[in-house]
Formats: C-alpha cells, sequence, structure tokens
C-alpha cells in the first residue's frame, strides 16, 4: 500500500484470480483484477511471499523447464509487486543449457469501486482492447490501461493474454515488467512514498528482539497511509486505514498524528493545517466544529460524533506539538483554529458542566467528558502562552467537571467502583465497564513536563488501575472494550468486547504515568504478543478472547490493516517506555521512564524532538540517558 495505490493479495502464490478483493486499486477503483502468469504452459509453483515494506511485496516460485532436468526446479519465478500499480515479473535460470520459454499473463478487470466489490456488487469484466505495448479497458466508470516493457510478441485481446518468448542463457534472468494505470493519468505519486516524508526514520534495540521490526513496520505503514490535501499538496495527513477507510477521518487523523509526535511535529502541523480548512466558519452552535461523521458505539449506545472528538483533539495536538517543537510561526498560524474549537466548546456546555455526544438529546459519554477536560486545561494553558484571553474561563469550567464528574460518574459497589460508561440526559449511568475508561487517564501533556489534573482523585485512579489490569478486561492480547463478564460481550464486537490497540496504548501510557506499572506491563506484553503475531502490521482490532499458551490472536474480519491509529500506537508505546516529556519552548526535556522496565535495556534512535535528531536509551534498571538532543535543550527535573 502507498495510498492512494493498493494492491491486495489474497493468497500466497502471488496470482491475481479476481477471487474477492484482489486487484490493484487507486483512489478506491479496481484497475486490475486478474493478473496471472504461466511458464511454460503451466503456473509456477509458489515457495514463498512475504511483505518487503509497506507499498511491495515478494512472491517467490519454481518451474522444471527442462524435461531433463531430474526432479529439481531450474527455473526461479520472482514477482515484484508495488502499490503503484508496477509488478515485474523476473526469471532466473539454472538450468546447464540455454532455455526459450514461453510467458503467458492474463489480464482482466471489473473496474469497479472498492465498495461495490466489497459487497459482492462488482459486475462483469470489461472487454479488453490491444493498446500500445499492453492493453486497455474502458467502462462509463473509468478507464484503465496496462504497459509493458518489453513489448509482448502476440496480445490476444479477447482472453486478456499477452504472451512472451523468453531466452535464457544458463545463470541468466530475464525480467517484464507491467505497469497498470487510470488511463490519461501517470502512475502519480504516493503522498509517504514521494519527496514528503513528515516522520523521522527512528529505529529501536534493546533486549527483547520484538522492538525494532514492530517500530521500524509502524513507521513504514505511517509513511504508506499518507494522502495529500488535493487543494493543498504540500500539506498531508494519515488515512484511517486500509483498504475500507482510505479517505479523510478526522479525529483518527489528528489522534494518531499525536501519538507520532516522537517522530516530530511535521505531521502534525500538515494535519492541523488540512483539518482547520475544512472547520465550521458560518455564525451558530456548530462555529469551530470540525467535521466528521457519526461512529457505531456497538448495542449498548447510540453513534457518537466524530467530530466532536476531532474537534476536541485539534487544540490538544497544538499544545502538545508545541511542547515537542512546532515552529512558533506555525502555532501562531493554527492558533486562531484553536481558539475555535475551544469556543465551541464552551457554547456546547454553557448550560452544564457536562458534553452531551452526539448533540443536545445524546447522552453524556465518559471518553466525551475526559476528551472535553483535557481539551480545557490544554487549550487555557496553549491560551495564557500567547496572552490570548479565555484561559481563566476553561480552567474554571474544567474545575468545576472535575468535581461534578467524580460524584455523578462514579458508580459504587463491592468491588470498590466503577466509572460509568455514560450517563444518560435524565441522569442515569450506563454502568457498562470498557476500554474506553482509560481515556480518563490520558490528561495531557503541560509545560515542563507535568501532566493536567485528572478527571479521577486518587483512589478511583487506583481502582481504574486494577480494573484495566484485571482479566475481565486485560485478554492478555491487550484492553477488551467491554469486560468479559458484561451482559453484551462479545469477542469480535468491535466496541463490544475486541481489543483495540489504540485505547490498549492510551491505557498502557496512562498506567505508567499514574504509577501503576505492573497493569501496563501486563497490557504491553500483550500487545507485543499480537503485534510478533501479525507480523509487527498492527490492525485497528481483534478479537478479545483470552490469551491461552500457544494460541495466536484472532483477526477481526472488518479490522483495517495497517490502520493509522494502530501504527501510531507502536510508536507511542515504545516512547512511553522512555517516558520523553518535551518543552522545547523552555529548553528542557525530562524523562520518566518506566523504572521496572518490563522489555529490559531499550535504545530509541532517530526521534525528534525541537526539530533535531533526540535518542534516548533505558537500562534494565530504568535509569534513562539521552544519547543525543539539540544543543538548546537541558534535561529538565
Amino acid at each position: 500500500m502507498a495510498l492512494p495505490g493498493l494492491a491486495i493479495s489474497s493468497d500466497e502464490e502471488g496470482q491475481l484470480t479476481a477471487r474477492g478483493l484482489e486487484g490493484f486499486y487507486r483512489g478506491g477503483r479496481r484497475l486490475l483484477s486478474r493478473c496471472q502468469i504461466r511458464v511454460a504452459g503451466r503456473e509456477p509453483l509458489a515457495v514463498q511471499a512475504r511483505m518487503v515494506a509497506a507499498d511491495r511485496a515478494r512472491f517467490v516460485a519454481t518451474v522444471r523447464a527442462a524435461p531433463d532436468a531430474g526432479p529439481d526446479p531450474d527455473v526461479v519465478v520472482e514477482r515484484i509487486r508495488h502499490a503503484d500499480g508496477t509488478e515485474r515479473i523476473t526469471l532466473h535460470s539454472s538450468a546447464p543449457r540455454p532455455l526459450r520459454l514461453p510467458l503467458e499473463v492474463a489480464l482482466a478487470t471489473d473496474l469497479a469501486e472498492l465498495g461495490a466489490v466489497a459487497s459482492g456488487n462488482a459486475g462483469p469484466e470489461v472487454p479488453a482492447t490491444v493498446h500500445d505495448a499492453g492493453m486497455r479497458w474502458s467502462s462509463p466508470t473509468g478507464h484503465a490501461v496496462v504497459t509493458t516493457t518489453p513489448a509482448p510478441m502476440d496480445a490476444l485481446a479477447s482472453a486478456g493474454l499477452l504472451r512472451w518468448e523468453i531466452d535464457l542463457p544458463p545463470g541468466g534472468s530475464c525480467t517484464v515488467e507491467l505497469k497498470v494505470r487510470a488511463d490519461g493519468a501517470g502512475l502519480g505519486r504516493a503522498a509517504g512514498h514521494g519527496a514528503v516524508r513528515p516522520l523521522a526514520p527512528a529505529r529501536a534495540h534493546g533486549d527483547d528482539p520484538r522492538v525494532g521490526p514492530l517500530l521500524r513496520t509502524c513507521i513504514d505503514d505511517l509513511q504508506a497511509l499518507l494522502v495529500r490535501d488535493p487543494a493543498h499538496p504540500p500539506d498531508v495527513y494519515l488515512a484511517a486505514g486500509a483498504p475500507w477507510r482510505c479517505g479523510p477521518a478526522p479525529a483518527e487523523a489528528l489522534a494518531a498524528a499525536r501519538m507520532a509526535l516522537p517522530l516530530g511535529t511535521r505531521l502534525a502541523g500538515s494535519t492541523l493545517r488540512a483539518l482547520a480548512r475544512t472547520q465550521q466558519a458560518e455564525p451558530g452552535g456548530d462555529f469551530g466544529r470540525l467535521p466528521g461523521p457519526l461512529r457505531h458505539m456497538g448495542t449498548g449506545l447510540p453513534p457518537s460524533c466524530t467530530g466532536i472528538e476531532a474537534t476536541l483533539l485539534f487544540p490538544v495536538l497544538l499544545a502538545e506539538a508545541r511542547r515537542w517543537g512546532l515552529a512558533e510561526q506555525e502555532v501562531v498560524e493554527l492558533l486562531p483554529a484553536a481558539e475555535r474549537c475551544l469556543q465551541w466548546l464552551r457554547t456546547a456546555v454553557r448550560e452544564g458542566p457536562y458534553l452531551p455526544d452526539p448533540g443536545p438529546g445524546g447522552p453524556l459519554r465518559c471518553e466525551t467528558q475526559a476528551h472535553a477536560h483535557r481539551a480545557a486545561v490544554l487549550g487555557a494553558d496553549l491560551l495564557d502562552a500567547y496572552d490570548r484571553a479565555g484561559g481563566a474561563e476553561l480552567r474554571q469550567w474544567a474545575e468545576e467537571l472535575r468535581r461534578r464528574f467524580r460524584q455523578d460518574f462514579w458508580i459504587e459497589d463491592r468491588g470498590g467502583g466503577r466509572p460509568a460508561a455514560a450517563r444518560t440526559v435524565d441522569g442515569r449511568p450506563v454502568p457498562y465497564l470498557g476500554s474506553s475508561a482509560a481515556h480518563l487517564l490520558d490528561t495531557g501533556l503541560l509545560g515542563a513536563g507535568v501532566h493536567a489534573p485528572s478527571l479521577l482523585d486518587k483512589v478511583q485512579t487506583e481502582q481504574l488501575a486494577r480494573l484495566l489490569g484485571g482479566p475481565g478486561l486485560d485478554s492478555g492480547w491487550g484492553l477488551r472494550t467491554l469486560g468479559v463478564k458484561e451482559a453484551l460481550y462479545n469477542p469480535f464486537g468491535h466496541r463490544g468486547g475486541a481489543v483495540r490497540v489504540q485505547e490498549t496504548a492510551v491505557a498502557v501510557a496512562g498506567l505508567a504515568v499514574a504509577g501503576y506499572e505492573k497493569e501496563a506491563a501486563s497490557l504491553l506484553g500483550g500487545v507485543l504478543a499480537a503485534a510478533e503475531a501479525f507480523g509487527y502490521r498492527l490492525p485497528e482490532m481483534y478479537a478479545g478472547e483470552q490469551r491461552v499458551e500457544g494460541a495466536t490472536p484472532l483477526p477481526h474480519p472488518a479490522a483495517c490493516r495497517p490502520a493509522a491509529v494502530a501504527a501510531a500506537a507502536g510508536v507511542h508505546l515504545l516512547a512511553t517506555l522512555a517516558g520523553i516529556r518535551p518543552d522545547v519552548p523552555a529548553g528542557t526535556v525530562t524523562l520518566s521512564p518506566v523504572r521496572s522496565a518490563p522489555l529490559g535495556e531499550l535504545g530509541l534512535t532517530g526521534m525528534r524532538v525541537g526539530g533535531h535528531a533526540f535518542s534516548v536509551r533505558v537500562s534494565r534498571l530504568g535509569l534513562a540517558m539521552v544519547e543525543e538532543a539539540a544543543d538548546t535543550l537541558q534535561l529538565g527535573v
């Protein structure tokens, strides 16, 4: 994947047979659904398939071409498939004499939209015509062209067949390259794999061998998910995930950019600029709000509004990006948009301390209050830093919210109590316990390495930590979205029991900051085990079945993989272990590592703080040391 390009293969043979979602896509349209090769009249025997990087895969097969070669294959067929629509087919000969082999490539497409393919409504294949050194397909919905190098010897449009006669000397090789594109347009350039690379190429190493491939894969997936703002190409942001959610998703783009701040602030800045241009500018109750669709929240609660979440995340990301070193000019440029977000918040809660979601008649969600509280506290800090009005009012509201929340949202029971998932408009608590409660621990970073106050008091925080680390929510693979003892529990429920990587990472970071390292380490170990099982390409969610010895996590059939928030969560988890808390405006960086060092010694190199390389090492004793940093930064206390 290298958005807007995407290539999907359903098996390890490398043959695209038009089954299911198979094919090359660009901009959500399938340009090629079939690409099957035959060498010497038969299909090669597949021996290996693997991802080389986020944007390409390698398939290896063999052929026994010479009739007197014995039982051993004498030709290796290698296919390198790129998400940009390029496929290179290379034949390598180890035969002792020259070989002349026919190579046939069968091509076809339906030019269907991804949504139609996924729902089984793709329609019939489109007739092909011979076009230059390849083939062309046309329909009312689009056009596609495949060109080849070298040109084929024969082309049969009715069968979609291209044919070459390949001469291979002993030990020789020959390559045929196919390129598929939408007719009338070039291959284009993916945002993350062209000249724009906003994420630092950080690396991880240490006692745990999983940290290196995890961080490398997460960064590679984030680069592949970058898309350009069509109206302002220099600005890029993250799509939510592939293959289902390759379009704009403001809440996920902001959340992922926030977790990826250790890789630099360029992504945060461009994401904020792109979303600021979509902000509601018409006077009224929605003035200052960002757009966003409703999000299904399972069977227990009505849908929530991702636009509300994005609006509350905007000032938080700007405030924290400033601490990580976002240029002063960019902060000043984006500050008016953040002020409008905070103005919307003040308008929305004018009649009471709580923020309803998705609207005045919606429930009062636990995590929405956490998002609003964090936005108010960090937003006030940001306004004060630039002598803007409104900070005192936001702090006063946040203080009142904390006082009321600790009474109204806490449900006492024999087990020590729990936070309510929500309250109805008439005041009834919704007692479900799930991973959304982890957002109560995500308070956000203020200056000098200080975290904002929590909505919960000390006793309630301790109880929540116990619940998050207990067997009801900790599946052994990460944090369940709903406890196993709840009536609506479903291990595959996306909000009813499945593990969502983003919320698990939020819980790990929040628990570590609050001092509950045992619970944080357990959840961290579960995600690392799941990452290893998924080849370090974390899906946005997977089944919440209890982990048992010898088992692997069950994939969720509807999950995006890769997903922006899951890939960024991998970065966030490893940075949490080092406890990096920068305050570039004050010229300091504070380290507050996880003292128990759950992964042993850990080194993180090539990160970015204040626009300069930043590297840190955490010893097996839980002591952190800065190994590389900008000369202008001092180690804070």
